[in-house]
């Protein structure tokens, strides 16, 4: 059985092993596919896996000998899932693999926006300690979290994690859901609420739900508008929830305090990208996800999707 890995180097950059995955077939990897080798890369492979190389209905209609395609990631928009329904080919992801992960991410990039421990151990290194004619010395306003408010936009397993966290370090929890939330879920964490609600009551706001039609830019200068004054917004989720020029635009007015995003409209960054020129922001290169621990769940999950497959039970398939 002859199987493809079109762009392996993301989930696997030297320090884990496909071995797992080469005990079941004739397995080549590629840790990058251009778009215009793609045909050339899969046409006679069974099995095919993503990352986030695109693979359409045209380029499928060239390749009839793939059975299953795997996406090495949850997201799963690089796929034209109905053209391979149509064609009977099996599309799987891998779900919740980076609950952990993402969420302590989440309240990594809070605390970096709360404290500056980054350029202050610049300063430091620098010599402004040294030079100091005070014991101590801070170049940025200090936030302390505790007593304030995160409002949590989609709480699925990463929002909770998040949840949780922010409330052991004494935050209160907002919740927004397009669906109701489970009250084992929420009880002792905080309380589910409406978007308006959220967006108006909430210090903090952390995006952490799927890209629909419905979510596409939910962050925009009209619900910025609603906001607190100098409100800070997290995404690790993806970046077209967000208007980009009005978050910047949020930025440099004041409206929106401090911002960090681990994703963006567009990956990698383009150098117009408006985030790029705004004020009080933190941007880290869709790394919420890729601890080593993690990427090797997931290396864990992608052998088992394959695994139930070829014994004619898949798991985890989109349609």
């Amino acid at each position: 059985m002859k199987m493809v890995v079109l762009d392996g180097y993301t989930l696997n950059p030297g320090d884990l092993s496909w071995e797992e995955l080469e005990k079941m077939g004739d397995l080549t990897v590629y840790d990058r596919t251009p778009q215009d080798l793609v045909v050339e890369r899969m046409k006679d492979a069974e099995i095919v896996f993503t990352n986030k190389t695109v693979i359409t209905d045209e380029i499928l209609s060239m390749c009839p000998k793939v059975k299953y395609i795997g996406v090495l990631a949850t997201g799963y928009n690089v796929v034209d899932v109905a053209a391979a329904n149509k064609r009977n080919i099996v599309v799987t992801n891998v779900p919740a693999y980076g609950t952990d992960a993402v969420s302590q991410f989440t309240i990594a990039l809070l605390l970096e926006l709360c404290h500056h421990i980054g350029e202050h151990w610049a300063s430091v290194r620098n010599g402004d300690w040294s030079k100091s004619p005070d014991f101590c010395y801070w170049k940025y306003p200090l936030i302390e979290l505790a007593g304030k408010t995160m409002g949590i936009i989609g709480y699925g397993k990463i929002g909770q994690g998040t949840a949780r966290i922010a409330k052991a370090l004494g935050m209160n929890i907002l919740a927004y859901n397009r669906s109701p939330i489970k009250e084992e879920d929420i009880k002792d964490i905080g309380r589910q609420v409406s978007f308006d609600e959220l967006i108006r009551e909430s210090d903090v706001i952390s995006l952490h739900c799927p890209l629909f039609p419905e979510t596409k830019g939910i962050i925009n200068k009209d619900s910025i508008s609603k906001m607190k004054d100098g409100v800070i917004i997290l995404n690790t989720a993806r970046g077209p929830l967000i208007v980009e020029e009005d978050l910047r635009d949020a930025l440099i007015s004041g409206k929106v305090a401090a911002a960090a995003v681990d994703v963006v409209s567009v990956e990698p960054i383009k150098e117009d990208n408006p985030l790029l020129s705004a004020p009080n922001i933190i941007i880290t290169p869709h790394i919420a996800w890729a601890p080593k621990e993690t990427r090797q769940r997931l290396m864990n999950i992608v052998v088992k999707n394959l695994k139930a497959f070829i014994e004619g039970n898949p798991i985890n398939t989109i349609r």
